[in-house]
């Protein structure tokens, strides 16, 4: 697995998380893929997913709030 090289966005507590239980956060790893720090909300969701979506067993659906990923945004490389 890859290493994490830094944070994409700002600190869960800039973000107004006082406490270890609502921290959604993104990394860039080492090898270029992000990982994300959410809910775990596949059991909700897969079945909304649609037809042309899919994910393997091994595979998790994430909710990380609307202002993780907007202040990240300015982080996330355009290529």
């Amino acid at each position: 697995m890859s290493q994490i090289i830094r944070r994409i966005g700002v600190p869960p507590s800039h973000r107004g998380s006082t406490g270890g239980g609502n921290c959604p956060d993104i990394f860039e790893l080492a090898d270029g893929n992000f990982a994300v720090i959410g809910t775990d909300a596949t059991d909700s969701l897969d079945p909304d997913l649609p037809s042309d979506a899919s994910r393997a067993d091994y595979e998790r659906i994430v909710v990380i709030t609307r202002e993780t990923l907007i202040r990240a945004k300015a982080d996330i490389p355009d290529a």
